[in-house]
């Protein structure tokens, strides 16, 4: 991998904050940690409230109509994401400063109607989108399908009003989220998902009274009603925003010349853009390769593995990827020492840390506590994921293999982290030419997936389990190339990420093939009643808190470490 010599200005993304300080940079961390805080809080509240509801659905849903919503909410997750998602994280790579002219005072409130501006350009793609994906969506159907899903069809144009009515609160959320305002974030998510929750149940369980099929409408009308909290509670939020910083909610020019939008961001725009096309065929590539080689019924009991194992990424990691996408944008928005100037570089590191050495600790440390999470989740979860399913989802979805297939897919979600954490840090100092690189590399690595999806699914006839195979496959070469990319940058810089500092201790590890051999060798099974379920439990908690204790006197160093950095930012 090159190094990334002199780029031309229109080329290498401005920063996002200027690095004037260290009581800045620290002020700034201990927001972006706080705000992490936030959303870890609020994903958990919002999953706990949809695990609720979505286990009482699961009572009058069948495999093949599971499998058939799936796809219509990679319809809507598809029509969002290629709407907002460039715009988004170029916005994020942006100093707030270099959106604004030369008009003195205003330099703030320009700033800020620049990223207003450029949210309208997410609800302009919505229009095209959600017409495109949903005639290539209607005519993938089969007759069959369309058959056994009653309602498929206004279901779909519902999610695709859905997707519009949430783009159209695309720019309060930008510029909130460029001002760190997470408690707005949090009350929009938190109403919007009761909503979601609310409708979704509500129409269903009324259906079934009724003596209705709905068939997959309540999905359709409970993601309407998300993206209509969404929208109510932004507005009102952006507009007391708009109100004291003096800036609108609608369109206005940002220059005296009456330019609307930022070209800077605008180019860095179109460079994420074909990495966004290759990272959502990525990210929902499974749903898409199963879509096309098995049936709705293996579709529906992949998306409940998935849905079920990647609880906890969507409850932790995803909050800690996206806080950490923004912490360190921030914090190497300016190098702090020019790649030439080496001496200047180690005299400044004997007395206070560059942004690039904290980068570099801050880094190996998520890195760290993810492979200690990753122990316990690869010794225990394998044996516990069948029982907890038996209860939450009941025993018939236990025959048509949802068990062995979300036993299988604990030892996906480390790999689901490790990218999510190593992207994130890629995504915040890659230069327009390296993003370019790393799409190619995307590029070759879907094609390596479609081919274990091919191998797995229809040579090998594996089923469900053989998309978590394919997953894995995908998401280890992710892994490794941004690995790579990392480590070169940070030796660019003069500045050591020494992977051995991540790997758990002889112990630690030694201890988790023990809980793991314990576990397995205490013959639970999933099909009893729930008296035995709740025992088998009660055991691998047991082995569990003794792993957990020999664990964490093994790693007592790091983790008071890491405590003692926590306590420090918050105090600050």
């Amino acid at each position: 991998m090159g190094a990334p010599e002199d780029v031309a200005a229109a080329s290498k993304p401005e920063p996002i904050v200027s690095a004037t300080s260290t009581t800045t940079s620290t002020t700034t961390s201990t927001r972006l940690l706080r705000g992490a805080s936030v959303l870890i809080l609020l994903q958990i509240i919002s999953r706990a409230i949809t695990f609720i509801a979505n286990q009482v659905l699961l009572r009058f849903l069948t495999a093949q109509l599971l499998g058939v919503s799936t796809q219509l909410e990679v319809y809507y997750l598809s029509v969002i994401f290629f709407a907002r998602e460039s715009l988004r994280v170029a916005i994020q790579r942006q100093d707030s400063s270099s959106f604004s002219d030369d008009q003195g005072s205003k330099k703030q409130n320009n700033g800020a109607q620049a990223v207003v501006n450029l949210g309208y350009l997410a609800i302009g793609l919505g229009f095209p989108l959600s017409f495109l994906f949903g005639w290539l969506y209607l005519n993938s159907l089969s007759t069959s399908t369309l058959a056994s899903a009653p309602n498929l069809v206004v279901a779909l144009y519902i999610y695709a009003l859905a997707a519009i009515v949430e783009l159209l609160s695309e720019p309060a959320f930008m510029v909130m989220q460029t001002r760190l305002q997470f408690s707005a974030r949090a009350a929009a998510e938190s109403i919007a998902t009761f909503l979601r929750c609310t409708i979704t149940l509500g129409s269903a369980v009324y259906g079934a009274r009724r003596g209705l099929f709905l068939g997959v409408l309540p999905f359709a009308l409970g993601q309407l009603g998300y993206g209509t909290g969404l929208l109510l509670v932004y507005l009102h939020s952006g507009s007391g925003l708009a109100s004291r910083e003096n800036f609108s909610l609608l369109p206005r020019p940002i220059s005296s010349s009456g330019q609307y939008l930022h070209p800077p961001t605008l180019k860095l725009t179109s460079s994420l853009l074909s990495q966004s096309v290759l990272k959502h065929l990525l990210t929902q590539g499974d749903t898409f390769l199963v879509s096309i080689l098995s049936s709705p019924t293996s579709q529906g009991v992949y998306a409940l593995a998935n849905n079920y194992g990647s609880l906890l990424a969507r409850l932790v990691f995803q909050p800690i990827e996206e806080s950490s996408r923004s912490y360190f944008s921030r914090l190497l928005s300016s190098p702090s020492t020019p790649l030439s100037d080496k001496g200047s570089e180690k005299q400044t590191t004997e007395t206070t840390p560059t942004p690039e050495k904290t980068a570099s600790q801050s880094l190996l440390s998520l890195l760290k506590s993810y492979l200690l999470l990753s122990l316990i989740i690869t010794s225990l979860a394998p044996v516990a994921a069948p029982l907890l399913l038996s209860l939450v989802a009941g025993k018939q979805w236990l025959t048509s293999g949802a068990g062995a297939t979300l036993s299988l897919y604990t030892y996906y979600i480390p790999l689901l982290a490790i990218n999510g954490i190593t992207e994130a840090f890629v995504s915040s100092v890659a230069t327009e030419k390296q993003v370019h690189k790393q799409s190619a590399w995307m590029g070759v690595f879907s094609l390596v997936f479609a081919s274990a999806g091919f191998i797995t699914l229809k040579v090998l006839d594996m089923g469900a389990e053989g998309l978590v195979w394919a997953n894995g496959v995908n998401m280890a070469c992710r892994i490794v190339w941004c690995w790579g990319f990392i480590n070169n940058w940070f030796k660019q810089r003069g500045v050591e990420a020494d992977v051995r500092e991540v790997l758990p201790s002889g112990v630690g590890v030694g201890a988790a093939v023990v809980a793991g051999s314990l576990v397995r060798g205490l013959h639970f099974t999933s099909k009893g009643g729930v008296k035995e379920v709740l025992i088998g439990l009660g055991k691998i908690a047991g082995v569990g808190v003794v792993f957990l204790g020999v664990l964490s006197f093994s790693e007592r160093q790091f983790l008071l470490s890491a405590f003692q950095a926590i306590k420090g930012r918050r105090q600050v």
